[in-house]
């Protein structure tokens, strides 16, 4: 089993243990319109476009009201546990590729948004992936960062973001947990951050990510 279809049953055992209404990190939306989003970008990528793409979001999003009213949340669900689908099931190696950080990302959306949550332990491998991610993808992520950044993995490991002029923010965990920081999770990853209490501050309230 790969790290991609790992993280893809776990996301939809817990989506099925949760059923609809549950909350998750993202904003706006419910465990419902999560399967529905992730139904979307793998099956429907004549709709997918609003994900990234402003002046496309009012098609996606209507695309995926339609999937909930077809499909219900279980059904749903079976959907996102039996991918990958269409290019990510056709290409060789793209579910691994590009799904490994979408399903950890999103598992991680609708555990921390529970109760007592606690973060996991994650495998060496996948540790490993998500901080080679990192390591390609940080600046990106960190582009919109009104401070300077220096992401610290625990065990090794270093990575630049943000402006190089002004104050600058240290902050400091797993691969995970700075993956997770980097996409716009900053007050839900268990980080320690050094710097100023003001640049933290800023660098906590700003929308980080792609």
């Amino acid at each position: 089993m790969t790290h991609a279809s790992a993280e893809r049953a776990a996301l939809a055992d817990l989506l099925d243990r949760l059923g609809q209404g549950a909350p998750t990190l993202c904003e706006g939306w419910t465990t419902f319109d999560l399967a529905a989003h992730l139904v979307l970008r793998e099956r429907r990528l004549d709709a997918a476009g609003g994900i990234a793409f402003a002046p496309l979001a009012g098609r996606t999003a209507a695309v995926q009201e339609s999937l909930k009213v077809r499909y219900g949340h279980a059904g749903l669900t079976e959907l996102v546990r039996t991918g990958p689908a269409g290019v990510y099931g056709l290409v060789p190696g793209l579910d691994e590729l590009v799904n490994t950080l979408e399903f950890f990302v999103h598992h991680e959306d609708v555990r921390r948004a529970q109760p007592d949550w606690e973060p996991r332990e994650l495998p060496p491998g996948l540790d490993e992936i998500l901080w080679k991610r990192l390591r390609i993808l940080g600046r990106v992520q960190l582009r919109r960062s009104p401070v300077g950044v220096v992401l610290h993995r625990t065990g090794g490991g270093v990575v630049l973001g943000g402006p190089r002029d002004g104050g600058r923010v240290e902050v400091r965990g797993t691969a995970g947990e700075l993956t997770l920081f980097c996409l716009g999770r900053q007050r839900h990853a268990r980080v320690e951050t050094v710097g100023s209490g003001e640049a933290v501050s800023r660098l906590l309230g700003t929308s980080l990510g792609l």
